[in-house]
C-alpha cells in the first residue's frame, strides 16, 4: 500500500477539468496577495490543463502590482472514491520583481 499525502489545510485549491481558469487564477491572485499559501491538485489530464492555464492567467494578474510566482509541480498519491490515484500538485510561491518596492521599514534593505 503507498504512502498517501493527506491534502494541505487551508489554501489547497482542487481544480477538475471543468474548473474555469479564470476563476481559479483569480483565488490564486487573491491568496496570493494576502499571504495565504496555495497548493493547486489536479487529476487527470484535462483538470492539469485548466490548472496550468489558471497559473498562467493568474501571472497576468500579479504582475502589474509587482508580483511574480514560481510554481513546482510535484505528485501525491491520494485515495479517491476507494481508490488509489495519482493527483499533480503545484504549489504557487511569491516572488519579487526585480525593481519593485518591498513592503520594509529599513530603507537600507536590498531590492530583490
Amino acid at each position: 500500500m503507498p504512502d498517501i499525502d493527506r491534502a494541505p489545510e487551508g489554501g489547497c485549491l482542487k481544480v477538475s477539468s471543468k474548473s474555469s481558469p479564470a476563476s481559479v487564477a483569480g483565488a490564486i491572485a487573491g491568496m496570493v496577495k494576502d499571504g495565504v499559501p496555495v497548493e493547486l491538485q489536479s487529476v487527470g489530464a484535462g483538470a492539469v490543463n485548466q490548472a496550468v492555464k489558471a497559473i498562467a492567467i493568474s501571472r497576468g494578474f500579479l504582475s502589474p502590482v509587482g508580483i511574480e510566482i514560481a510554481c513546482i509541480p510535484s505528485f501525491a498519491d491520494i485515495v479517491i472514491d476507494g481508490e488509489y490515484r495519482t493527483a499533480i500538485r503545484f504549489a504557487i510561491e511569491p516572488r519579487v520583481i526585480h525593481g519593485a518596492s518591498l513592503d520594509v521599514d529599513d530603507a537600507d534593505a536590498p531590492v530583490l
